[in-house]
């Protein structure tokens, strides 16, 4: 009986060992998971939810959600993507539903049945689990490889899923890179904006739905939400420039300073053009109580304070130095950016594996036959919204297939 070891309990990990043993039941599968818990991100994502995947079924589209790995992605997606993804789950009696934003998650809103339905599958296809197991050494000898671990000892195996998540140190992926493998240093991808002791931190847990963040003297710009948090910003806005900007921030040390456009697409051209017509419209009005604008009152009030202006000023009654001074917060608000929050939720590391050295089909490494890889182990990760989780199911679905056929 041929013996496949996944070095990971995350989804990736599961995932490949779950259809690699209901493929092939002939083949043992092991999971050496190396803490004392099995889907740690399944269950905290989304607030307690997991975003298991994305309404987005056009492969064009989707591998664009994806700052690194997208022509990769390309290949692996033709065979397992978000449709697959909703269709395994819904095989074994779990739905998913898509929010307006396109993110899916199972109609319980609880992340404790994606968790369930996977332990399920372990048990039913007879998926041995080994906790509190680390691997410290691979080696291969002929066709067989050696797992040194610090419980078992030396275990053997046909099939080697490498499945153990990002890994925030370069030091720590010696053990892959023993094997041959090239490694892109790992830097943190889906963090929050720092902007200690700013006085718009008071207005913590304010949103806006449709801002649009530009970082100086980079071509990073992106729109969305962004939340006013305690310690700087926040939302999807930042979360994906972070994404995006993932490398060229880390280089930066995370001190960089940003434009905040409040409004939108409307840009300081437009608002002027449009501004005459709000003067005459509310010209009796008080600013502090009548605005032509989406903006929570609060955030609303904040700007005019920063612009000089009184609550009790009326439209009418607006000089033009402070008028000047608003238009310029409301569409190109700067901050100055002191570090970065992991976002606890969403942390992903961007780095990894080098793709060049893995078959996109099968995940099987280039270098080393039988070893496979699976998750963010590689160098690939998305934004946020489901898209990390879909690379997960993608690539842990294509190795068990490949290392199911190949045990035959």
């Amino acid at each position: 009986m041929k013996k496949l070891i996944v070095i990971g309990g995350g989804a990736a990990g599961f995932f490949c060992a779950v259809n690699a043993a209901r493929k092939n039941p002939l083949l043992s599968v092991t999971i050496l998971e190396k803490s004392n818990k099995l889907l740690s991100k399944v269950k905290i994502s989304g607030g307690g939810r997991c975003n298991t995947t994305h309404q987005l079924f056009e492969i064009p589209a989707l591998i664009k959600k994806y700052p690194r790995g997208e022509q990769f992605l390309k290949k692996a997606f033709y065979q397992f993507n978000t449709l697959h993804t909703i269709e395994w789950f819904s095989e074994r009696g779990v739905q998913l539903h898509a929010e307006a934003d396109g993110r899916m998650f199972p109609v319980s809103n609880n992340s404790a049945t994606i968790i369930e339905c996977l332990l399920k599958e372990a048990d039913q296809y007879h998926v041995k689990i080994e906790m509190q197991t680390e691997v410290r050494k691979i080696t291969k000898q002929e066709t067989q490889f050696q797992i040194e671990t610090n419980k078992l000892g030396i275990i053997q195996a046909d099939y080697i899923c490498i499945a153990c998540g990002g890994l925030p140190k370069m030091e720590m992926f010696n053990w892959i890179s023993k094997l041959g493998h090239s490694i892109q240093s790992p830097v943190p991808s889906l963090f929050t904006f720092n902007m200690p002791k700013h006085p718009i931190t008071a207005l913590m847990g304010l949103s806006v739905n449709n801002a649009v963040i530009k970082i100086s003297g980079t071509k990073l710009k992106e729109q969305g939400a962004l939340l006013i948090t305690h310690w700087g910003l926040s939302g999807p806005v930042v979360l994906k420039l972070s994404a995006w900007g993932a490398r060229q921030l880390a280089d930066m040390g995370y001190q960089f300073t940003i434009q905040v456009n409040w409004l939108g697409e409307t840009t300081d051209a437009l608002l002027r053009l449009d501004w005459p017509f709000y003067r005459e419209q509310f010209s009796a009005n008080k600013m502090g109580s009548k605005y032509p604008f989406t903006l929570p009152t609060r955030l609303w009030h904040f700007l005019l304070g920063e612009a000089g202006i009184s609550t009790d000023t009326k439209w009418g009654e607006l000089k033009a130095v402070n008028q000047n001074k608003l238009i310029q917060l409301l569409t190109g608000h700067v901050f100055d950016i002191n570090g970065k929050t992991t976002f606890k939720e969403e942390f992903v590391t961007s780095g990894g594996v080098q793709l060049s050295t893995i078959h996109p089909q099968t995940m099987e490494s280039k270098l080393v036959p039988g070893l496979y890889f699976a998750g963010e182990v590689m160098d690939i990760d998305g934004i946020t919204g489901g898209f990390n989780f879909q690379h997960a199911w993608t690539s842990g679905y294509n190795a068990a297939t490949a290392i199911a056929q190949s045990a035959l």
